[in-house]
């Protein structure tokens, strides 16, 4: 056996498979069995109290391997476990270290082979330690070192994955990683297996192996120590949502390559075994849903150092290499693009190109678009020529046109019949190939892909400035306006990253100048009156904050680089919705809101950008001055009114400047929203706003944690005179039982304040407090919402005396507290009494039952104030329904809106429910969504729809609950009284909004 047998395999893995009892045992024959063999012996105390892996370290230091080796496997024959002796026999044998020879041969050429950008030339081939302990880390299990794991590397195109896969094909072949945990590593490209015919997961070993003779049934005989790796899964298009049924448990079995693959990610298949899984960003959603993902992973791409060095050795001359980078380094956009290395070679390409023609790099470093149209027109211009050859004009159209289908129809592996459709001549394609724009795709002859998404998006875009889409040949492929409003939407096609930027960039007067050169004619102007046309439109939208991504308009703006157009187009914008979660983000919205005045409505997160702990920096000293232009728009837009912010952390300069903003005399907000912010600095900045800011009326702090500072700070500005807070939502801030003592000063002083909302808080006992002050002669708050508040049975006696002496307060929500039906009937007795002026209450998830609607009943008939009443999300059954039914129909029940969704309601209640329909002249709105209603209750409930004197208007029922004879009755009574709308869902409550 070979010396390194301890290290290639791992004898803590065979010590792992003793029972605790024969692991004892091991360590008993241990000590006799060196004191036998007159070996050195290892200190008994260490042995008693060593674990496996202690004991494992312990043999191979005191001995030598070959030693240790021999002196374990006699143990193993002492305590009768042949098992493991079979199995390390196997291993010697030596097919593990075969299969590691041949790995390592095929992974090492294929890591340089396989690039069409010579990256590996420039950086070490050998995996890094620090690499290595990452990888290992990947599988490193949180329980027993045999735990199987399946961990999905995610990431864009070109970012690594692949790269990465081979190292670690390599580090293992190498013994590097691993080499306690798996005896092999198998790589599967999907991109080349999806071809094959019905296959058996031992086919494919066996056509990763060596020699045709692969030793299959030695290999799976240990299941636990095998690794498979899946590169590319989104190119198999495998079902991995299919059944149970139709998955495959036999290594053995042929089937379809992508039944195959599925088995062993739903663990079907060889459930002990280890996956790694690499796939695009739009992939993971599904492997989410049906696969056990132990932990996705991201790759970084290139870092600063290794861009830097990447330019250096890429263009040798290290002036010019400096030159290059330092311009680069200046350009968020350009900068972040080289994170992935295949589009850094592209980018240097592209300047190395411009530099030997003597063009002045700052201009082509303007924009993204401008390194594009670099690199393409440059490839498709021979050496020494002036300009194009009629033959690469053509070629390049044809490119274009082949592209733009692509983009549409989701396609991007095209076959010689494609670019023949496209111009594009079999004699043609080796020169595309030269030009590396083309790739040959996988192990088919006559199959390409554009070498980047990127670059297949770019000549996309240019085929709409060559030709109409009219002239294309595939239908598919739409209007420049349709690809636009597409382009612009949050819900857009997961490819279209760059497809709009490149659009509008190449409208820019350089570019144009660029393409006219190239093709040698005056390209269609029309595109940039539509780009104008789609923003106005999209502006006269009602919902546009829910539709468009603000952020991906500013992008495509920020591409053109032509300020007066940018002004033009952006106060076209009358609401405005974006996340910021990066520097690029950050400097696109920047450019684009310090030319708006137009906005009415704004709202955006930014993340990743400011931290806590910044210190100045020339990187952070720019991205304040970037984010001072995006706080500018609260005072230069003079007709903005709601602001929202959220998901965002802001360091203590970013927050001083939001403040300053926020509290300057132009800005004139109404609304502001402040949701899930992470701040640095004073909240009294923060506050101010309060005193500044006359026309300020609602104010929601949600998910904001808010510290016993910063609620005394918040409620000297609510009871100072200059403000006028009407609402105040504080859902989910940490607010204490102490924190309501604050509050319920401000309940007693302040006359404006009519809305207030700290649901999600454990504020408890603080209740008291909060009604002591409600009973104040001069209380003002008309809605109270304590939705979640941990409330415990004391706080319902409070809650019934201040019903009993509050004249103000018309909705109350209490949902998603312990109430019971004890705390129900204390509740009641103030309901019940004429002077209960309540007329809304919502008691959703409170722990109601039947008996409690004995109590509801009488406060229906006795408080003629109560218009809406929301009791969803309690077991009443059919017996409470009955019992509050009984009440509906009493003439002195004025209730409007009943909430009854998930009350383990049966089609038993629809009877009851009917007759309320038929009789209550004033329930408008009614809603049983999740409720076990059986065909016939339905029938029942629509016959009472039909009488003259039913007034339901709104009716809740998920309609796709039921069978096909159900929905197509409640369809067709839809149909038939056009008053009446059947819902899916009704948020009539304060408490469904939290």
């Amino acid at each position: 056996m070979a010396a390194s047998f301890f290290s290639d395999f791992g004898l803590m893995w065979y010590l792992e498979e003793l029972k605790k009892e024969e692991f004892r045992k091991f360590k008993e024959h241990l000590k006799q069995l060196t004191s036998h063999l007159e070996l050195k012996p290892i200190p008994w105390a260490e042995v008693k109290k060593a674990s496996r892996e202690e004991l494992a370290n312990l043999l191979i230091k005191h001995y030598e391997e070959q030693q240790a080796w021999n002196v374990t496997l006699r143990i193993f024959q002492k305590m009768d476990r042949k098992d493991l002796c079979v199995k390390v026999t196997r291993e010697r044998t030596g097919y593990t270290k075969t299969y590691q020879d041949h790995a390592k041969k095929k992974f090492s050429h294929l890591w340089s082979s396989k690039s069409v950008t010579d990256i590996h030339r420039y950086f070490h081939q050998e995996v890094k330690q620090e690499e290595c302990d990452h990888l290992d880390r990947l599988f490193a299990s949180k329980e027993t070192g045999k735990q199987p794991r399946t961990v999905v590397i995610q990431g864009a195109q070109g970012i690594g994955k692949t790269t990465l896969l081979m190292k670690l094909m390599w580090a293992w072949s190498d013994s590097r990683i691993y080499r306690d945990r798996f005896l092999y590593a198998f790589y599967f490209c999907c991109r080349e297996m999806r071809e094959l015919p019905v296959v058996s997961l031992a086919d494919l070993i066996c056509r990763e192996w060596p020699d045709p003779a692969a030793p299959v049934t030695e290999i799976m005989s240990q299941p636990e120590r095998l690794l498979f790796i899946i590169d590319s899964f989104e190119q198999l298009e495998a079902d991995v949502n299919q059944p149970d049924s139709d998955l495959c448990g036999d290594w053995k079995e042929r089937r379809p390559v992508q039944v195959v693959l599925s088995s062993l990610l739903r663990k079907k298949m060889l459930p002990e075994a280890s996956l790694l899984v690499a796939v695009k960003p739009t992939c993971p959603k599904e492997l989410r849903d049906r696969v056990a993902i132990s932990e996705i992973y991201e790759p970084r791409g290139f870092d600063e150092s290794d861009r830097l060095v990447y330019f250096c050795c890429f263009f040798q001359d290290p002036k010019r290499a400096m030159e290059a980078f330092s311009l680069v380094r200046e350009s968020q956009q350009l900068f972040a693009l080289c994170q992935i290395p295949l589009l850094c070679w592209l980018l240097c390409t592209a300047l190395k190109q411009e530099m030997q023609k003597g063009k002045d790099l700052a201009v082509t470093c303007q924009s993204t678009t401008s390194v594009y149209a670099s690199f393409i027109f440059n490839l498709f211009t021979p050496e020494d020529a002036t300009g194009p050859t009629e033959q690469s004009q053509c070629q390049l159209k044809g490119l274009c046109a082949l592209a733009a289908e692509g983009m549409w129809t989701d396609t991007f592996e095209f076959g010689d019949e494609d670019l023949r459709r496209h111009g594009i001549a079999d004699a043609d394609i080796p020169a595309l190939l030269g030009t590396k724009v083309l790739l040959k795709f996988g192990e088919r002859a006559s199959s390409y892909t554009f070498i980047h998404m990127c670059i297949q998006e770019f000549c996309a875009a240019m085929f709409y400035l060559l030709k109409s889409h009219l002239d294309h040949p595939h239908p598919a492929v739409r209007s420049v306006e349709e690809l636009l409003v597409n382009n612009f939407k949050k819900a857009r096609r997961p490819h279209w990253i760059f497809l709009g930027c490149f659009l509008i960039g190449l409208l820019n007067k350089k570019e144009q100048e660029k393409l006219n050169g190239f093709f040698g004619f005056q390209l269609s102007q029309e595109i940039k009156q539509q780009f104008e046309q789609c923003l106005k439109s999209l502006g006269e939208q009602g919902d546009l904050q829910g539709q468009v991504d603000a952020l991906a308009i500013f992008y495509c703006l920020f591409e053109m680089q032509e300020p007066a157009f940018v002004r033009q187009a952006v106060n076209l914008l009358q609401e405005g919705s974006f996340h910021i979660v990066d520097n690029s983000d950050l400097v696109v919205s920047a450019y684009c809101l310090k030319y708006c005045s137009s906005l009415r409505k704004l709202s955006f997160s930014i993340q990743n950008v400011f931290k806590k702990e910044d210190t100045h920096s020339s990187v952070s000293d720019y991205s304040l001055i970037c984010w001072h232009h995006i706080c500018s728009v609260f005072t230069t837009n003079g007709y903005l009114r709601e602001v929202q912010v959220q998901d965002s952390t802001l360091s203590e300069p970013a927050f001083v400047t939001w403040c300053n903003q926020l509290r300057h005399p132009s800005c004139r907000l109404q609304k502001l929203g402040i949701n899930n912010v992470s701040f640095s600095g004073k909240s009294s900045h923060l506050f101010e706003v309060l005193f500044h800011q006359p026309d300020l009326k609602y104010l929601s702090l949600t998910l904001t944690k808010l510290s016993r500072d910063d609620v005394k700070s918040l409620c000297d500005a609510l009871n100072s005179p200059a403000g006028n807070i009407e609402e105040l939502a504080l859902v989910s801030c940490e607010l204490s039982p102490v924190d309501c003592e604050v509050f319920a000063f401000v309940l007693t002083k302040n006359k404006k304040l009519k809305y207030l909302n700290v649901s999600c808080n454990h504020i408890d006992e603080g209740v008291r407090h909060l009604c002591e002050a409600l009973c104040h002669p001069d209380t003002v708050l008309t809605y109270l919402m304590l939705a979640y508040c941990h409330l415990s049975e004391q706080c319902w006696e409070y809650f019934s005396e201040m019903l009993l002496r509050n004249s103000s307060l018309r909705h109350v929500d209490l949902g998603a507290n312990i109430l019971k039906d004890e705390g129900l009937k204390t509740l009641c007795k103030a309901l019940k009494h004429p002077d209960c002026r309540l007329d809304s209450l919502c008691l959703v998830k409170c722990f109601i039952t039947a008996a409690g609607c004995e109590d509801l009943a009488l406060v229906l008939i006795s408080n003629q104030n109560l218009k809406n009443l929301e009791i969803g999300c309690n077991e009443i059954g059919d017996v409470g329904v009955k019992l509050l039914c009984a009440a509906l129909k009493h003439p002195d029940c004025h209730v409007e809106v009943l909430g009854l969704e998930d009350c383990a309601l049966t089609g038993a209640c629809c009877k009851d429910l009917a007759s309320v329909l038929t009789s209550s002249k004033t329930l408008q709105q009614l809603n049983l969504t999740l409720n076990a209603l059986d065909h016939g209750g339905v029938v029942v409930l629509c016959q009472a729809l039909r009488h003259p004197e039913c007034a339901l208007r709104v009716l809740g029922l998920k309609k796709a609950d039921f069978g096909e004879e159900t929905q197509a009755l409640l369809m067709a009574e839809e149909e038939r009284n056009p008053k009446l709308t059947i819902v899916d869902h009704l948020d009539t409550t304060t408490w469904a909004e939290i």
